[in-house]
């Protein structure tokens, strides 16, 4: 029955074009959309992925990276103190008002990164360069990402602007660093407790380590746990719990990332409408040849096991071509520095879903093979 399925797709491609169409634009519709949910909500943990911490330590109960609170600089001394734990540097989170001297552009709010400007620094250490850290050495220099020159209306001639009322000078754009809610700039720890007003001695907002060897952050994070006491308010994580803490609350526990997860359903709704009605016509058009058959011999079951054969192979040939457009549309997205990403787990269940699509459209479409009587062909 896989050969009659096979060569009637293959004689009556014209037939079924709409349906591998349909299926096609479902897959495109759930890759896209899985791909920018995953590079929105993701940029809201850039800070954790960017670094090369394997340890961050902060507030106790810090929901997103955002929404830190200074923590006491004993906690950096007993960070130090571990004998597992290789380096530790401060990180400075600053919440900001930027405004530049152009025309019609109001304030907008910006995240201000303090970092350590050492070559060797673990914050942002996969995205900036050592010659690019080095210019923050400089008082007031910061860098922001190339897509957002435009919103805070400067560039790399007129680059003068103030965060908080205070002078600061673009020194150099970097791509990679948009992220959620708002603007990221990257400065010097210095710049930034200037900007903010703090005392290095009353501690900051994070403190990063990184370990001798990466493969023993959970057992550090325990350790570190264990041995602080509740004495200092200060909560361990590891970089992919605190990574996954903050896209979780970005996506679950917000209102901008209810209203996506209820767009991707919506998608699997409306994919699954189309590519039911667009088979099940297809099928219902051909019920005079499956009558045909059930009149030379063949079963009821054979014949619905060619329908859901066919189903598998349309679903098939859509996928291939969702993920060719898809590449398309994913790549088109990069270049105009859309966010977007994708992994081989979503990637493995956008293709379950549409296999779930093609066996659902199957089955609806079986009911007319089923209910195909040979007396059709004596009217």
């Amino acid at each position: 029955m896989i050969a009659l399925a096979r060569k009637t797709l293959a004689y009556e491609w014209r037939r079924f074009l709409p349906v591998v169409l349909a299926m096609c634009f479902a897959g495109v519709l759930l890759i896209v959309q899985a791909a920018l949910v995953l590079g929105i909500f993701g940029t809201a943990a850039i800070y954790v992925k960017a670094s090369s911490a394997d340890i961050w330590a902060g507030f106790p109960g810090t929901q997103s990276v955002n929404y830190g609170h200074a923590i006491s600089a004993d906690v950096e001394s007993h960070l130090r103190m571990d004998p597992d734990v290789s380096r530790v540097e401060p990180y400075e989170w600053v919440d900001g008002e930027w405004r530049s001297s152009a025309q019609g552009t109001g304030n907008v709010s910006v995240y201000l990164s303090g970092i350590s400007t050492r070559d060797d620094a673990m914050m942002f250490a996969h995205i900036l360069p050592a010659d690019l850290r080095a210019q923050l050495r400089e008082p007031g220099a910061v860098i922001v990402d190339s897509a957002d020159l435009d919103t805070l209306g400067v560039d790399l001639q007129n680059n003068r602007a103030w965060i908080n009322g205070k002078a600061v000078r673009v020194v150099a754009a970097q791509p990679g660093l948009r992220g959620l809610g708002g603007v990221n700039v990257l400065a010097s720890l210095d710049t930034a407790r200037a900007i903010a007003g703090t005392d290095p001695h009353e501690g900051s907002t994070y403190f990063v380590a990184g370990l001798r060897s990466p493969d023993l952050a959970d057992r550090v994070r325990d350790r570190l746990a264990a041995s602080m006491g509740q004495a200092t308010p200060v909560e361990f994580w590891t970089a992919p719990e605190f990574a996954s803490r903050s896209q979780q609350y970005w996506l679950f526990d917000t209102g901008a990332g209810i209203a996506v997860l209820f767009m991707a359903v919506i998608v699997c709704f409306v994919g699954a409408v189309i590519t039911n009605q667009s088979f099940a016509s297809v099928v219902a058009g051909s019920v005079r040849e499956y009558a045909t058959l059930n009149a030379l011999g063949a079963g009821r079951y054979a014949l619905a096991r060619v329908v859901f054969e066919q189903a598998l192979l349309i679903g098939g040939v859509g996928m291939l071509l969702a993920a060719a457009f898809s590449t398309v549309v994913l790549l088109v997205a990069q270049t105009q520095r859309v966010p977007v990403q994708l992994t081989p787990m979503v990637i493995l269940g956008c293709v379950a879903l549409v296999a779930v699509m093609a066996m659902l459209s199957s089955i609806m479409a079986v009911r007319s093979v089923v209910r195909s009587d040979p007396s059709l062909l004596l009217r």
